[in-house]
Formats: C-alpha cells, structure tokens, sequence
C-alpha cells in the first residue's frame, strides 16, 4: 500500500484525499511530511552541535540572535508559499490539472524575482542590527546577516517547491529535497567549519553550497524531469491576475511570519542582555525543541492540501472532518514527544556543551519549552485549516496575537521577577493561549472557500 502510495500520480493522490478515510489520509500525507520535519529540525541541530563544540560559545549566541532576523527575510517567500499551496491546491481538487502546472509556474518565476531582489536587504540589514548588540557578538552578527544575502534567493525556490508539492498530494518530494540537504549540510560544515575552521564564514559558506546544489536538483525535477507534472517556461508571461491573487492571498501569511518573527527577535534582544551564556543557552534548548515542534506542526501542511482539496471539490463536512482528525493527531504526538524528550533532556544538551553556566539554563528552558508543544501543536493544525480555506488573515491574528500580546507582553510584565525566565514561560503561556483561541475561531467559520 505504501509502495503504491509513493508512486501515484497527482490525480490518484486527489482521489485518495477526497474518498479516502480522513485518518489513514492524514497518516499518509503527514508520515512523509513527519520524516521532512525531523530531517528540517536536524538541520538547525547539526548546525548548532558543529558551531558549539568547534566555534565556541560567542559564535553559538550570535548565530541565535541572527536566526529571526534571517527569517524575517523569508517571510515573502513563505507569504507565497501558503497562498500557492491554497490556490494550487483548490485548482487541484477541481481536477484542473493543466491550471495547477500553470500556477505552478507563474509561481516559480515570481518568487524567484522577489528572492533576487530581497536579497540586498540582508546586506542592509546587518548594519542596525549589529550596531545594537552586545559587543561580544556584534562582528560575528554583522558578517552573518550581511553573507545571508547569497543564500536567500535560494531559499525561496525552496519553499516554492515544498508548496507545490504539498498541494498536489506529494510530500515526499519535499522530505526527500530535506534529507538531501541535511546531508550536503553535515558535509559542508565538516569541510568548512571544521577543517578550515572558518567559523561564522563557514556557517555561510556551508548553507550557501548546499542550497545551491539543491536549487539545481529542483530545477531538474520541475522543469527537466519527464512526467505529467513537468512544468514548461516556454512562451512565458507574467499571469497578472493570478500574480494579484497571489499578492492577496499571500500578504496575510507573509505579514504573519514577518511579524512572528519580528516578535522573537526583540525576544532575543531582550534575552541577549543577560550575555552571550543566556543567549547560548536558550539556542541549544531551541536547537533541540526545533524537532518537538516541527513533528506535530508537520499535521498542519496536511491539513491545508486535505481541507484545499475537499473545497475545491465542494466537500465541506470532509473538509472538516479532516482538520479535526488532524488536530488530534498532532495533540497525540506532543504527548508522546513530551514522553521522550523531559526525562532525557540533560543527556541531551550536554552533547553541545559542557559549560556548568550554559547547561544550567538549557536544561530549565528545554523542560519548559517541551511542555508548550501540545498548544503548539493544535494551533498549527487549525491554521492549516484556515489556510486551506483561503483565509490567511486568520493565521495572521493568531500568529501576531501569540508572539506579540502573549508572549512578548508576558516577557515584558514578568522580567523584574522571573529575569530571563520570563522567555521560557512566556512560550509556553502564549502557546496554550493561542491553541484556545484558534479553537474558537474554528468553531464559528463557514466551510467554503475564501478565493472566489
């Protein structure tokens, strides 16, 4: 069953989310997705084993301050992404195969153009955000945010593939792009932060080799590989309504994550105050949360092809039914994680460092963060929803409302007398927070689609 799974063609995969049971559909789609999460987590956690026990401390704290600043950067692409996996999707479930390469396309092209021209702003935005850091970590901060510049436009076809992957029903297309990656990662970082000893450099120069060679397996998969999903450039021209709907539906998602992330790096403005050790600390603990949370978030990528799919083939109660399931997926796999993770956490975090100070807070911030995985998790699975939906304001309010109202303000209330601690309560307070308000907004919507 599986075997057979892993090579249907896209038509196959629609009729198997639109017919098959909602769970075992779920399980199918999310198990590729699952596998993407962790190998997508790993990344970040091989990066910070190399960068922690091989450049030191100082080049640990700043790479974890930069990492909001860089996603902030990639919040366009993400903003087309979520509205490609929409709108391909819907187009999917309608069975118009040949509008779904169209938009495929069209989709292509125009985040590859927005890539080029964000690029700049990296470069740009080194010099504010390293002129008000601790002094510690400000070169090393500088030359990350400046030399990020060259792996951002590769970082939007990425997403771009994942999104239209997703939306066809294939996620193990992106989980195998992921595990790809992952390895030229690990290679790369040998070669130049251990070998060459190249430090923060070689954290660039390792992310830069390795994106390129992905973007070149992409472009042969897309537009070079033989198969009814082969994309063509021939004849191009811009679809303006289409990149107009995509602007659209888009803004909301890209607002979110710029926001989002905007959130945590005052967070880690705040944090880096106490020094580089708490700033280290918390990166280890959120080098290895990065796997917690990636796993039951990884139901919400399903959810949205699920929930685009059923509408577009105006199957509501389907629709439903699946982000349900799918919320109680992801609640049953954050158990399960918190199961794992509490009891082995100091055997964890000791693989980076064996610095007393550095353990200490690592240990405390990995046990809280763990906790605030079941909230997490829900929250994700109902924006999936929404997304499918075509509503992307919704994930906006949610994702402003979590890290700006809930947890920053939290932070901001609670620092006099929790210091730092007040950056690990906060992310388990807003998560919870957050995963009650989505459920609320999922209980009073309308099961149609938004992109009519």
């Amino acid at each position: 069953m599986k075997l057979q799974f892993l090579h249907q063609g896209t038509e196959q995969r629609r009729e198997l989310i639109l017919h098959g049971s909602a769970l075992s559909t779920l399980m199918m789609l999310s198990l590729p997705t699952l596998m993407m999460s962790v190998i997508q987590a790993l990344l970040p956690l091989s990066d910070g084993l190399f960068v922690n026990n091989v450049a030191g401390t100082l080049v640990a704290s700043a790479v974890t301050y930069c990492g909001p600043v860089i996603n902030m950067m990639i919040s366009l692409a993400q903003g087309i992404s979520v509205a490609a996996m929409a709108i391909i999707g819907q187009a999917n479930g309608q069975g118009n195969f040949e509008r779904v390469k169209h938009i495929s396309t069209q989709v292509v092209v125009f985040a590859s153009a927005v890539g080029l021209c964000v690029a700049p702003l990296s470069a740009l935005a080194a010099f504010p955000v390293s002129a008000n850091v601790d002094p510690e970590i400000s070169h090393n901060v500088f030359l990350y945010v400046s030399l990020y510049a060259f792996v951002l436009p590769f970082s939007f076809l990425e997403s771009i593939y994942n999104a239209i992957k997703n939306a066809t029903g294939k996620p193990e297309a992106t989980f195998i792009r992921m595990l790809l990656l992952l390895m030229l990662k690990i290679l790369f970082n040998f070669v130049f932060i251990v070998f060459m000893s190249l430090k923060i450099v070689g954290c660039i120069l390792s992310s830069l080799c390795s994106n390129v060679l992905i973007c070149i397996w992409m472009f042969y998969e897309l537009f070079v590989k033989e198969g009814e999903d082969k994309l063509s450039l021939q004849g191009f021209h811009f679809d303006r309504d289409l990149i107009r709907q995509l602007v659209k539906v888009g803004v909301p998602a890209m607002l979110a994550s710029l926001m989002m992330n905007l959130g945590f790096f005052l967070i880690n403005h705040e944090t880096q105050k106490y020094g580089a050790v708490v700033l280290n600390g918390q990166g280890i603990a959120n080098n290895i949360t990065e796997v917690c949370f990636n796993l039951p978030a990884a139901f919400g990528s399903a959810v949205t092809t699920m929930v685009s799919i059923n509408i577009g083939a105006r199957q509501p109660s389907n629709a439903k039914r699946s982000c349900w399931v799918g919320c109680a997926a992801s609640v049953v796999t954050a158990l399960a994680i918190i199961a794992v993770i509490v009891p082995l956490s100091p055997h964890l975090t000791v693989l980076f460092t064996h610095q007393a100070d550095v353990l200490e807070i690592a240990n405390r911030a990995l046990h809280i963060y763990t906790y605030s995985v079941v909230g997490f998790g829900v929250c994700m699975a109902v924006q999936g929803a929404f997304i499918g939906l075509g509503q992307t304001k919704v994930p906006l309010l949610i994702g402003v409302l979590r890290i700006w109202l809930l947890r920053y303000l939290f932070i901001l209330a609670t620092e006099k007398a929790l210091q730092y601690y007040a950056v690990f309560w906060g992310n388990l307070f807003s998560n919870y927070m957050a995963a009650v308000l989505s459920i609320l907004l999922l209980l009073r919507i309308k099961w149609v689609s938004n992109l009519q």
